[in-house]
Protein backbone atom coordinates (compact mmCIF):
# COMPACT_ATOMS: atom_id res chain seq x y z
CA UNK A 1 0.00 0.00 0.00
CA UNK A 2 0.88 3.38 -0.58
CA UNK A 3 0.49 6.49 0.58
CA UNK A 4 -0.15 9.55 -1.35
CA UNK A 5 -0.20 13.72 -0.66
CA UNK A 6 -3.40 15.56 -1.52
CA UNK A 7 -2.12 18.64 -3.22
CA UNK A 8 -3.56 22.23 -2.47
CA UNK A 9 -5.61 22.37 -5.42
CA UNK A 10 -7.13 18.53 -4.56
CA UNK A 11 -5.15 16.93 -7.09
CA UNK A 12 -3.27 13.71 -6.29
CA UNK A 13 -0.52 11.87 -8.43
CA UNK A 14 -0.82 7.66 -8.70
CA UNK A 15 2.12 6.75 -8.16
CA UNK A 16 4.53 4.96 -11.28
CA UNK A 17 4.35 1.23 -9.78
CA UNK A 18 0.69 1.19 -9.71
CA UNK A 19 0.34 3.04 -13.68
CA UNK A 20 2.19 0.69 -14.93
CA UNK A 21 0.79 -2.14 -13.29
CA UNK A 22 -3.11 -1.03 -14.46
CA UNK A 23 -1.62 0.29 -17.94
CA UNK A 24 -2.56 3.83 -17.05
CA UNK A 25 -2.14 6.66 -20.09
CA UNK A 26 -1.95 10.00 -19.73
CA UNK A 27 -5.47 11.53 -20.68
CA UNK A 28 -7.28 7.70 -20.10
CA UNK A 29 -10.44 8.62 -18.34
CA UNK A 30 -11.20 6.77 -14.96
CA UNK A 31 -14.57 6.79 -13.01
CA UNK A 32 -14.42 7.98 -9.27
CA UNK A 33 -16.43 5.59 -6.75
CA UNK A 34 -17.23 6.57 -3.10
CA UNK A 35 -17.95 2.87 -1.69
CA UNK A 36 -18.11 2.44 2.35
CA UNK A 37 -15.96 5.40 3.10
CA UNK A 38 -13.41 5.23 1.14
CA UNK A 39 -12.92 6.06 -2.88
CA UNK A 40 -12.50 3.99 -5.72
CA UNK A 41 -10.85 4.66 -9.13
CA UNK A 42 -12.19 2.66 -12.10
CA UNK A 43 -9.77 2.53 -15.20
CA UNK A 44 -12.64 2.89 -18.08
CA UNK A 45 -11.90 0.43 -21.11
CA UNK A 46 -12.68 1.59 -24.78
CA UNK A 47 -15.62 -1.25 -26.15
CA UNK A 48 -13.41 -2.14 -28.39
CA UNK A 49 -10.43 -3.54 -25.68
CA UNK A 50 -13.35 -5.09 -24.02
CA UNK A 51 -14.42 -7.50 -26.89
CA UNK A 52 -13.92 -10.87 -25.95
CA UNK A 53 -13.31 -10.69 -22.08
CA UNK A 54 -15.90 -13.29 -21.65
CA UNK A 55 -14.69 -15.59 -23.41
CA UNK A 56 -15.13 -19.69 -22.75
CA UNK A 57 -17.64 -18.60 -20.03
CA UNK A 58 -20.24 -21.18 -19.49
CA UNK A 59 -23.82 -20.38 -20.67
CA UNK A 60 -25.27 -22.95 -19.72
CA UNK A 61 -27.75 -22.41 -16.91
CA UNK A 62 -30.54 -25.04 -15.62
CA UNK A 63 -34.26 -24.08 -16.32
CA UNK A 64 -37.10 -24.46 -14.94
CA UNK A 65 -39.46 -26.45 -16.98
CA UNK A 66 -41.82 -24.14 -17.37
CA UNK A 67 -39.26 -21.45 -18.63
CA UNK A 68 -37.96 -23.56 -21.14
Amino acid sequence: MEAIIISPKFRITIPNRIRKLLGLRPGQKVRIILYDNRIELIPVCPVKEARGFLKGIDTNIDREEDRV
